[in-house]
């Protein structure tokens, strides 16, 4: 996996955290179920890409 897409994962679940953590000091639920899905997303993002490497080519 190259350096750009791993940044690109972190990053996107890093929002998700800021986003759920915005939602529930506001009370917003949107917002909160929009981060967490942010952050599922970048982690599976994540371990997928890991997986790929681990299996090869």
């Amino acid at each position: 996996m190259s350096v750009g897409q791993t940044i690109k994962h972190k990053t996107q679940a890093f929002k998700g955290r800021i986003t759920e953590r915005i939602g529930r000091t506001t009370r917003n639920r949107r917002l909160q179920r929009q981060g967490r899905t942010d952050q599922i997303s970048g982690n599976l993002k994540q371990f997928g890409a890991k997986a790929k490497d681990a299996l090869g080519p």
